[in-house]
């Protein structure tokens, strides 16, 4: 099998000291030649931590083993090999990393992008991607993927961008579920939107990494603040715990896979309190949690079987409802 990378630098020719930061990366493993194969629309999400390899090879499996495209802001090439010894029949598979917006706008960037059958966004930071990627034709080339059915997936930062409603993390620090809770307006909650355009994620914002790092009050507040703004009347949220993959098919049929358990968000309407400097009161917001092997859900009506429903309220920025169960999880 033919090893070929290469690295390409978009110069700044008016301002050579900015070259560095303003250049791109590719490495290409695999063949040269560009595969051009029918693929089957898809998602994945993924929480973090570990890859879960049976969510990766299903997207080999959709992109028709055609040319397998990660894309990052930061970072090596670690995944070429990695997808490349799960999907051996794979064209290629290659890395990008695009770590400013002057990259971001570079034709061979859209024109890599525009030629893969798989795209597969890193962890990182979510800033960046919004920051360098959005309202550029990385952006454009994306949703031009996605309605042409190629499949798409992202964990952690790449998670996050690709649902419709986005928490943008522009601050320095991430937000807690304590400072979240407390303070729903606090300075660490900040979001964006419409980012790219998957079927079956309108409405809906997401978060990784849920059970390691106790998110699941923060992401209760997330569905406050997508009322207040008026994005939704009725917000749902997705939330995954790290090693755990959520595999979305063509209809909007989904399962998990991996070791963790996902999380399906809907609250009823309006918050009873939701301010700035109030502690946040919100009412019956509605949970299901699937796991692999237990349980699937249908995200057009959003409706699950197999798995667990009930029901969670916060309380002056408290949970006060928690699930029956003893698998010692607090959710």
């Amino acid at each position: 099998m033919i090893r070929f990378k290469v690295f390409l630098i978009a110069l700044i020719f008016s301002a050579p000291s900015l070259a560095d930061e303003l250049s791109y990366a590719y490495y290409r493993l695999g063949s040269t030649v560009d595969s051009v194969n029918s693929t089957t629309p898809g998602t994945v999400l993924m929480g973090g931590g570990k890859d879960v390899d049976a969510a990766l090879i299903w997207m080999c499996k959709l992109s028709g083993n055609g040319d397998f495209l990660v894309l990052r802001a930061t970072g090596t090439d670690a995944y070429n090999s990695y997808i490349r010894d799960l999907c051996p029949k794979e064209s290629s598979v290659s890395t990008l990393v695009i770590p400013s917006r002057i990259a971001a706008s570079n034709a061979f960037v859209a024109d890599t992008i525009n030629k893969a059958e798989a795209i597969w966004i890193a962890g990182g930071d979510q800033s960046n991607y919004i920051n360098f990627w959005k309202d550029t034709t990385v952006q454009v080339a994306l949703n031009d993927l996605i309605a042409r059915g190629v499949p798409i997936g992202g964990t952690s930062a790449g998670l996050n961008i690709l649902t419709q409603f986005v928490y943008s993390a522009q601050q320095s620090k991430g937000v807690t579920s304590s400072q979240a809770l407390t303070n729903p307006f606090n300075r660490h909650m900040t979001f964006d939107h419409d980012f790219v355009n998957i079927p079956f994620l309108e409405g809906v914002i997401g978060d990784p990494h849920l059970f390691m790092r106790d998110r699941m009050g923060r992401d209760f507040t997330f569905l406050c603040r997508m009322y207040e703004n008026g994005w939704s009347k009725e917000p749902r949220g997705l939330s995954l715990e790290a090693q755990a993959a959520l595999m979305i098919d063509s209809k909007g049929q989904s399962k998990a896979v991996g070791e963790g358990a996902v999380y399906f968000l809907q609250a009823p309407g309006a918050p009873q309190a939701c301010s700035s400097e109030t502690p946040l009161t919100y009412k019956d917001i509605s949970v299901y949690r699937i796991r692999q092997d237990a349980g699937e859900f249908d995200l057009n009506n959003w409706q699950g079987s197999g798995g667990s429903g009930y029901s969670v309220s916060v309380m002056e920025g408290a949970l006060v409802s928690k699930p029956a169960g003893d698998d010692g999880n607090p959710y």
